[in-house]
């Protein structure tokens, strides 16, 4: 009997990207076949403002158009959009997707981080071997960052904290070069949040503080950034990245070489694209610190995540 193959496509509207993923599904499964991300920065100034910019409008949906018609190109028998913190943050979302609507005739879902947290569930939990561990996965966004607990396949607890590397990277704006202050005050807020906010309700569900046990799971830009950059690849590589461990230690020293250089510097770096060389301060201290927090002992990366469980629910 010969399986059934149906093309889908996805377009995620980050805070800081939009990325695209056509895929194809067989019995529940997805397989990518295409796969493309583009800054546009959509969460510019928002989190003073209260608003999306009208340029960050335009090139997100020239971006969506441009991704649409790639989709379309490629075979895909549906195309969904979805949308994340930026758009559900900002007062002035809906200017968005009427204006997606109007190029596109595409309607944006607008995800609340529930469901934002679901779908980073079930598309990281994609891959069964994960289902044997405890894990706590991570989705660290522009603008929310997903904390999710699953032992034993189950998903115990998942929650969007308004944590995100463009929201901190505005928030904190640091020198160039970074300064040691400047680290401080980061370092001093997410141990905050972390011990107030995260770890109470964490904590209690995973093995106890340092067991080798506990899996940190990380899935979305900022986790395979720093896949990219301890591998020292110069393109995505989903064969290269998928199931990759890095060590506490060694997304310390991935964190402590962005925060010792000037920009330009750290737009040279192999494996970071010129673009997040900002916000990518922040990811890796994110990272950093919630290892360091919760005393997991390394990152595994996924390319699984919140784009293969949007084609699965479409």
């Amino acid at each position: 009997m010969v399986e059934s193959v149906t093309r889908r496509a996805v377009i995620d509207i980050g805070t800081n990207s939009v990325k695209l993923l056509v895929g194809d599904i067989t019995d529940g499964h997805v397989t990518p076949a295409h796969e493309a991300g583009e800054q546009t920065r959509l969460g510019q100034g928002l989190y003073e403002s209260q608003r999306l910019h009208p340029d960050a409008i335009a090139r997100t949906v020239d971006c969506v158009t441009r991704f649409t018609a790639t989709a379309w190109e490629m075979g895909a028998d549906s195309i969904r959009v979805i949308a994340t913190s930026a758009t559900r943050d900002a007062q002035n979302g809906p200017e968005l997707v009427q204006a997606i609507q109007e190029h596109t005739n595409l309607q944006t879902e607008v995800i609340t981080g529930a469901t934002e947290a679901e779908w980073v569930y079930r598309g990281v939990l994609s891959d069964a071997s994960l289902a044997q561990h405890p894990l706590l996965i991570l989705d660290v966004g522009g603008g929310s960052t997903e904390f999710i607990v699953s032992t034993h396949g189950e998903r115990r607890y998942d929650h969007s904290f308004q944590l995100g590397t463009v929201r901190l990277l505005e928030n904190f704006p640091p020198a160039d070069p970074p300064t040691m202050e400047n680290l401080a005050t980061c370092q001093l807020w997410l141990k905050d949040l972390l011990e107030k906010s995260a770890s109470p309700a964490i904590q209690p569900l995973l093995p106890p503080h340092g067991s080798p046990e506990t899996l940190l799971v990380g899935t979305g830009g900022a986790a395979l950034i720093l896949a990219r950059i301890h591998l020292g690849l110069t393109d995505f590589s989903r064969e290269q990245m998928e199931g990759l461990s890095i060590s506490a230690q060694d997304v310390t020293a991935i964190r402590q070489h962005l925060w010792s250089l000037p920009l330009f510097q750290r737009r040279q770096i192999v494996g970071l694209p010129p673009e997040r060389a900002d916000v990518m301060l922040m990811g890796a201290l994110i990272y950093e610190s919630v290892l360091h927090h919760f005393g997991i002992q390394a990152l595994r990366v996924t390319t699984r995540g919140l784009r293969h469980a949007a084609l699965l629910t479409m």
